[in-house]
């Protein structure tokens, strides 16, 4: 019997099988074939390179320049949403007045497209015109180059990012404050432990699953950054802030070398599956617990 249902399943199973095998796995292998050979367009000729597209991509100055500032944009951006998602959550998970409307507007940016968000804020951005030049000049400051000044644009875009976004974590935490039990926080009161005590050593240990599921979801989201870059800078000034969505986008489709765009893809790949097991494998320890 229990082999039956368990061959009924697997025949439920199939269709959804077969979509992601055609939607996942079929350009997954091309994109693998592509980076390991080099097509010849005259003669449609195939040749097996083996690892040199890896090896051009690691010489290339602008590749690793894109692997800096992916990085330093992961870092920024997602470090900086969860310890603000962190603290609202912590913020609004106390009763107070006005809390049922403010929690609507607090994750209206999130609700936003993101070339509509991107727009915004770059008119704010405006060095003559923007909202946020005429705020500082209005306090006696000078106005700032926040998209065309390499060592600010970068930043100023994780700063949008972060806008949008922190919203995403903010609920996540919320949802897991509310789920840790009342009477654990009660107890320790009652023995005497004080608001930091009980942060450390109850809310963050009990918190640790949805916190590292926003970690997760937050780097793997700001890693593969594309769309503010490219619409509010377009990797500039210079290229401050192209980072590896960019380049595989312009080895792809505007120097239609589909050896390099895929090898740089498969990296970019490969980068996400590790954050992806690391956080597995702190959620498997947490469960042996």
């Amino acid at each position: 019997m229990l082999f039956e249902q368990r061959t009924v399943l697997l025949w439920l199973m199939l269709p959804s099988l077969l979509v992601l095998a055609l939607l996942t796995g079929y350009p997954l292998v091309s994109v693998l074939l592509s980076a390991v050979t080099e097509s010849n367009s005259q003669d449609a000729s195939i040749t097996f390179v083996g690892l040199a597209h890896f090896r051009a991509l690691l010489d290339d100055f602008f590749f690793v320049t894109a692997v800096r500032n992916t990085l330093v944009f992961t870092l920024v951006a997602a470090s900086s949403q969860v310890l603000l998602g962190l603290a609202l959550a912590l913020l609004f998970h106390r009763p107070f007045t006005g809390r049922r409307w403010l929690i609507p507007l607090l994750i209206y940016p999130m609700m936003l497209s993101t070339l509509v968000c991107s727009a915004i804020w770059r008119a704010w951005y405006h060095y003559d015109v923007g909202v946020i030049n005429r705020v500082l000049m209005a306090c006696g400051l000078p106005a700032q180059e926040w998209l065309s000044d390499p060592s600010r644009a970068l930043y100023a875009i994780a700063l949008v990012d972060t806008w949008q976004w922190t919203p995403m974590a903010f609920l996540i935490l919320l949802a897991g404050l509310q789920a840790i039990p009342r009477e654990v926080q009660e107890a320790a009161m009652v023995d005497g432990a004080r608001g930091w005590q009980r942060f450390c050593y109850i809310t963050l240990p009990l918190l640790a699953r949805p916190l590292l599921l926003v970690v997760l979801l937050r780097s793997i989201d700001t890693f593969k950054l594309f769309d503010k870059a490219y619409v509010m800078t377009g990797g500039g000034p210079g290229n401050a802030t192209e980072t590896l969505s960019m380049l595989v986008y312009k080895y792809g489709f505007q120097f239609f070398d589909q050896g390099l765009a895929s090898a740089a893809a498969l990296l970019m790949l490969l980068i996400s599956i590790t954050m992806t097991l690391i956080y597995a494998h702190y959620l498997a320890r947490g469960k042996k617990r």
